[in-house]
């Protein structure tokens, strides 16, 4: 993002969604489209959206390849269609989206990009040059402390303040500022927590977002490559090798569930998981594990060959187990 004053910072990545569909003033009949594969954080502004204000949302499922097909959002595009919101990648599979050309197809209707799963894991330098709204969390792939996020509005897109108070500009009045980023700024910022979230930045940039995607990529290549023939066990999303994923790796093990695998695998072998729904049960009714879940490995530029080897060979003996 190119203009630092186009970005406004959020208590979290949720807080952001809301304030860029609210800032769009989406009235009774107009049309919004997504993916299918969103996250709560997004899915359930929309369904309010739908329920209290008479938005008219309209989900896009993936091809059977499992990704989005910008051709199936031109499509479905309508006179009324106000905003496209997509989930980067899915916080289940490991799915990109494919967002530019997305963008492209929809032309001039705005794009509101949710990034939880892409941002300081996959070079995003040239969002700010096409996409209309950019979401994003401070704790995740940009490695800083929870508590932080925030939101990228382009030039001569409209917004409407979420919330309003004290913003430090223009104290005289008791309207509140009309110019980014103060207009999305309302109260006193987590200071402590930018302060960590800028640190974490600076690591990011000296360390290079290439050189972090390629070691995250490669261990979920390995992870998925051990685990890949093991009978009973689905790996949910993209295979090994596939460029079009994150380092996310959601597995489903046949009559075990998610949670009880989550427990064997923290309390067996020390290995932390996430296991349920992941506030995602669109994503998971669109893929068939609904309403078991799935557990997930989050492989990440910390960890090493050898962890993931330990996790998947835990994951082995897990599955060989079973009877």
């Amino acid at each position: 993002m190119k203009d630092p004053e186009r970005v406004a910072f959020a208590p979290n990545i949720t807080w952001a969604i809301n304030a860029a569909l609210g800032g769009l003033d989406l009235k009774p009949g107009d049309h919004a489209l997504s993916g299918t594969l969103e996250h709560n954080s997004t899915a359930r502004p929309l369904k309010l959206l739908k329920d209290a204000c008479g938005v008219d949302w309209e989900a896009v499922s993936p091809g059977p390849d499992g990704f989005l097909d910008p051709g199936d959002f031109k499509r479905r595009l309508r006179p009324n269609t106000r905003v496209v919101v997509v989930n980067h990648a899915s916080n289940v599979t490991g799915a990109l989206a494919p967002v530019k050309e997305i963008k492209l197809a929809i032309g001039d209707v705005p794009i509101l990009i949710d990034t939880a799963q892409t941002a300081g894991s996959l070079p995003l330098e040239d969002m700010g040059d096409w996409a209309d709204l950019v979401c994003f969390t401070g704790h995740k792939g940009l490695l800083g402390p929870t508590g932080t996020g925030g939101l990228y509005v382009r030039d001569g897109v409209p917004y409407r303040p979420l919330a309003t108070g004290g913003s430090g500009s223009r104290s005289e009045s008791l309207d509140h500022p009309d110019f980014m980023p103060d207009a999305l700024e309302a109260g006193t910022l987590n200071t402590h927590g930018l302060a960590g979230l800028a640190a974490a930045a600076e690591f990011l940039i000296e360390t290079g977002i290439a050189k972090i995607r390629g070691h995250e990529i490669w261990l979920a290549g390995i992870f998925m490559e051990m685990t890949r023939s093991v009978p009973g066990l689905a790996i949910l999303g993209p295979g090994p090798g596939d460029p079009r994923r994150v380092a996310t790796v959601s597995v489903v093990i046949e009559g075990v569930s998610s949670s009880d695998l989550a427990r064997r695998l923290e309390e067996g072998y020390g290995i932390m998981t996430r296991a349920g729904l992941h506030c995602a049960p669109l994503t998971h009714r669109q893929i068939g594990s609904f309403p078991g879940g799935s557990t997930r490995f989050s492989f990440g530029f910390f960890n090493t060959a050898q962890e993931v080897e330990t996790a998947a060979r835990a994951l082995v003996e897990i599955a060989g187990s079973r009877d």
